[in-house]
């Protein structure tokens, strides 16, 4: 799927997305959806969109036949062998729920146990080309509603950026977005600088495994620290907080591997008072429609990247597509499972290449 506009960070340009979708099915017909959000290359994290389909259908599926999976909360437990391989994992354990939300019959976010029937959004915005260009952009951000604007950052690309904006929009929730592209050593100075812009947040400025650097960072700063591909599980979760290595999270669905382990990490940081809140990975709006089902969660306090449709895609691949309110919000859909029509017609039309296992 091409995207309306590329979008850049510190490892990369995105022009178009090669996405798994993942439609598992019982005897009665019902049918559940969920997306994997791997990328094309191992930059982000370790997975491709090739080795998720490899996982998925050499192991992800043939461990599901053997342990006898009945029922979606089940799933990420049976999975335990496959070591990583979280987005590949995510994509099945999240079709799963659609489909037992279907089968009872609820709402995906209530069938969870989501306590909000609208939830806030943020907006992230990809390097720019340069200062006038991004101002222009967060501008027409702001006009939609959006209640938070992300900007992206890298080396050569930092400052002068966030001086631009809070310049020219000094009041609004504004935070940063590094993906791993700094180190302690060679960069503190520079981070330190970022305290005097006010930022609700700097997201991930460090390597993905280095918890310990980002706890020696934090104490350094005023500003919180957020991580994102440094949590993949509960168990990490629990070691950042414990050393102070972040006081936000940011929880991505196929990241942390689905719904199972995301209310487990939402529901440990609320017990800790720390705010979590729905990362983005340019989702289709089968992957959105799960952000926003996980959104409602009693834990997710800040505003996430769950922005509409039309932001990135020219035609989305759900009926009605995702739209964001005048004032910034969506309404959780009332409609069973994740509460969108699957274009099937679309998705066929798109389609490169396709498997089906039966169980």
């Amino acid at each position: 799927m091409p995207l309306r506009a590329a979008f850049e960070t510190s490892f990369g340009v995105t022009t178009s997305r090669r996405v798994i979708v993942l439609r598992v099915f019982d005897k009665t017909g019902a049918t559940g959806y969920g997306e994997c959000t791997a990328m094309e290359a191992p930059f982000y994290n370790h997975e491709t969109v090739d080795s998720a389909w490899s996982v998925i259908l050499n192991f992800v599926a043939p461990i599901l036949a053997s342990a006898k999976v009945t029922n979606a909360s089940c799933v990420a437990k049976a999975l335990e062998p496959i070591i990583g391989n979280r987005m590949a994992i995510g994509a099945v354990e999240t079709a799963i729920w659609d489909l037992e939300a279907k089968l009872c019959d609820q709402p995906l976010w209530e069938y969870l146990g989501g306590t909000r029937s609208e939830i806030n959004c943020g907006v992230s915005i990809g390097l720019q080309k340069s200062t006038e260009l991004l101002t222009e952009s967060v501008s027409r951000e702001l006009e939609s509603g959006y209640q938070r604007i992300k900007i992206k950052i890298k080396p050569g690309q930092d400052i002068e950026l966030v001086k631009a904006v809070r310049g020219e929009f000094p009041d609004i929730v504004l935070s940063v977005d590094a993906n791993s592209a700094y180190s302690l050593d060679k960069d503190v100075r520079m981070l330190e600088e970022l305290d005097d812009y006010g930022l609700l947040m700097i997201e991930q400025p460090l390597a993905a495994g280095d918890l310990l650097e980002h706890a020696k960072l934090q104490r350094l700063l005023k500003t919180p620290l957020c991580l994102d591909e440094s949590i993949t599980s509960l168990r990490d979760a629990q070691q950042a907080l414990e050393i102070d290595a972040c006081r936000i999270i940011n929880i991505k669905l196929g990241r942390v591997g689905g719904h199972t382990s995301a209310r487990s990490i939402q529901k440990f940081a609320e017990q800790r008072g720390i705010p979590v809140w729905c990362g983005g990975m340019l989702e289709t709006g089968i992957g959105r429609a799960h952000n926003i089902a996980m959104s409602t969660l009693e834990g997710f306090t800040l505003p996430g990247d769950v922005s509409a449709s039309a932001r990135y895609w020219h035609h989305d691949i759900i009926d009605p597509p995702v739209t964001v309110g005048p004032q910034g919000t969506i309404l959780a859909p009332s409609a069973s499972g994740i509460g969108y029509n699957v274009n099937e017609q679309t998705i066929a039309s798109l389609t490169v290449r396709s498997q089906t296992v039966l169980l």
